[in-house]
């Protein structure tokens, strides 16, 4: 048998010998994965023993009544999960396209995505009606030939290695506050945010600091308030009176628009990174150049002259 399998390069185990495998992997009992794939304990444990005997090796090794996995089996389940997350991925992006459009999937920050793009993203459908996108979360750098994404959107540094990183616009920050706090706390100008809550980002505790050097306040602010990790908590915040914040201009055009935010002060604060749209080293294909080309003219009106 191991010389069919060795003798043929395009011999694959089946999806129902890898599933079963995943599962007792991911469980580590035959037991658990069988009520989880609808299948008797013997039929799990029998698909497991046909892999060994395809790779040659122990999966699995008995501890007591229990049954645990080997190193090898171990390493080999980590590649596997990653491998059937693709696949799951690949059959969910054709069925969503159907046999008449082109899929493209796109990793994105996430408060980028609800705030920014997926506002946007029917003038993109609307002028390429053959192609359907789908948005993953992306925290941050990842490897293109291992995720199932076609195209990123980063913000950071061109440090993204084995990639094309076409640089979009840079972040500008503003403070804003809601009406009603702005008339509660007596604000009319920058030097009063001194003195009242503010919210903070986690990620960047020197912010406020930053922005009182940047409006020419000379003194230290005493930077109280409450803290969160995701902008969106601070816009959400900031909507609901609970402090000043300092957002960038492209989340909260809407709250601006409609006047729940108000800018205090003009004072804008540039950082040293930039979002960017990431594809794999290359040519990008034609479904990439064209997402491009429409996010570039959807930034043009944030990017300076």
């Amino acid at each position: 048998m191991m010389g069919n399998y060795d003798s043929d390069p395009r011999f694959l185990p089946s999806l129902a010998v890898l599933r079963c495998f995943e599962a007792a992997a991911r469980r580590e009992s035959f037991t658990l994965a069988a009520e989880e794939l609808n299948l008797t304990q013997s039929a799990v444990s029998r698909q497991v023993r046909e892999l060994e005997q395809v790779l040659g090796f122990p999966l699995f090794r008995r501890v007591g009544r229990r049954v645990v996995l080997s190193d090898a089996g171990r390493r080999f389940a980590d590649r596997l999960g990653a491998d059937l997350e693709r696949l799951r991925q690949t059959i969910q992006q054709t069925m969503a396209a159907g046999d008449q459009r082109c899929a493209l999937r796109i990793a994105s920050l996430p408060t980028f995505a609800n705030r920014w793009l997926i506002p946007r993203l029917e003038r993109f459908e609307a002028a390429n009606p053959d192609v359907v996108v789908s948005i993953g979360t992306c925290l941050g750098p990842f490897d293109f030939h291992r995720e199932r994404f076609d195209l990123a959107i980063h913000f950071g540094s061109q440090d993204w290695p084995d990639t094309r990183m076409t640089r979009l616009f840079d972040e500008a920050v503003v403070a804003v506050a809601a009406p009603e706090f702005i008339a509660h706390h007596g604000v009319s100008a920058p030097a009063d945010l001194e003195s009242v809550p503010l919210l903070h980002l986690d990620s960047r505790p020197q912010a406020w600091r930053e922005w009182f050097r940047a409006a020419g306040l000379a003194s230290e602010p005493v930077l109280r308030g409450k803290w969160f990790d995701q902008f969106s908590m601070i816009i959400t915040a900031a909507v609901a009176a609970l402090g000043a914040g300092l957002l960038p201009v492209y989340l909260i055009e809407e709250e601006l628009r409609t006047g729940r935010l108000v800018r205090i002060g003009d004072t804008v604060l540039r950082t040293d990174h930039s979002y960017h749209v990431v594809t794999p080293a290359g040519i990008p294909d034609e479904l990439c150049r064209r997402f491009i080309d429409w996010i570039q003219a959807e930034v043009a009106p944030l990017t300076p002259a």
